[in-house]
């Protein structure tokens, strides 16, 4: 059977042993289905241009620029994109621009236990480089991807660190961040969904279950991405790990902001697998 969709892992925090690839505390996966070819967010720099340079990928044909939220670790690398488009147009012309897919509050200021956290491109600065898009509901890019949009909060036990975290409105104004901006995406594929998540801040159990109302699909047949387990409470590994095991996942290939503890008891509730930079995935 030929894949519906491909993925590549341009930055991860974790890298092949056997590969000469480099990791940063980031992520960007780079998404290729029906003749689209899709980026999905830039890591913390520009480190997913030399890892993909390395692996003989071309990143000046991009279709859509799509971002899972606006944390610099997923948002770092946007200008030095915008500067390696630039560089490939012929002198006078204009460098051909992906479609930027976000949420409206992604370019928001943020900030975390008072340190700086959100994107250091504003949203203006956003739209002079790219062709954008702010969507808070779902954005179909092809017939079986989707960009999910804002997330309803349905699990009690998917509340986040909000009390740690602040952004600021466009009027100027500070109040607590609640990650409306936190999203992912979803792919049909024949065996189910392909969940594809940045950071999870809105719960991977939220996303989940929103991907399946968008979609028509209650099959799930994997996730891939960060899923913000970095010190989760055993109350919440657990009641994650058993919404997981219900879902009777083929793969969840949990990755960037998801601790060694919190990947080992998920691992035994569902079937999980290792992600590095450079591995491909295809669906």
């Amino acid at each position: 059977m030929n894949p519906r969709l491909t993925l590549t892992v341009l930055v991860d925090n974790t890298t092949l042993t056997d590969q000469n690839y480099f990791s940063e505390a980031g992520l960007s996966f780079l998404i290729e289905t029906a003749g689209k070819k899709c980026l999905f967010d830039t890591g913390l720099s520009g480190l997913f241009l030399t890892n993909a340079e390395k692996m003989g990928i071309n990143l000046r044909d991009l279709d859509f620029l799509i971002l899972s939220h606006g944390h610099i670790d997923h948002t770092g690398g946007l200008l030095p994109l915008a500067r390696h488009l630039a560089s490939a147009a012929p002198e006078g012309s204009s460098p051909r621009v992906p479609h930027l897919i976000a949420h409206p509050r992604c370019f928001w200021p943020k900030e975390k236990d008072g340190e700086k956290n959100g994107s250091t491109v504003s949203e203006v600065v956003a739209r002079q480089q790219f062709l954008a898009s702010l969507s808070a509901k779902p954005f179909w890019i092809t017939d079986d991807l989707v960009f999910l949009g804002e997330i309803p909060r349905r699990f009690a036990f998917e509340q986040g660190d909000l009390a740690m975290r602040k952004i600021q409105n466009p009027d100027g104004t500070i109040e607590p961040d609640n990650l409306a901006d936190d999203t992912a995406l979803a792919f049909r594929s024949e065996e189910g969904l392909v969940i594809i998540t940045g950071c999870s801040h809105a719960g991977i159990c939220n996303i989940t279950e929103y991907a399946r109302e968008v979609c028509g699909e209650r099959r799930v047949a994997d996730i891939i991405g960060g899923l913000h387990l970095i010190s989760p409470t055993p109350k919440q590994l657990a009641k994650t790990g058993k919404y997981l095991n219900r879902l009777h996942l083929n793969a969840l290939h949990a990755c960037h902001c998801t601790s060694p503890p919190g990947k080992l008891a998920l691992a035994s509730y569902c079937p999980m697998q290792g992600v590095g930079v450079g591995m491909k995935f295809a669906w």
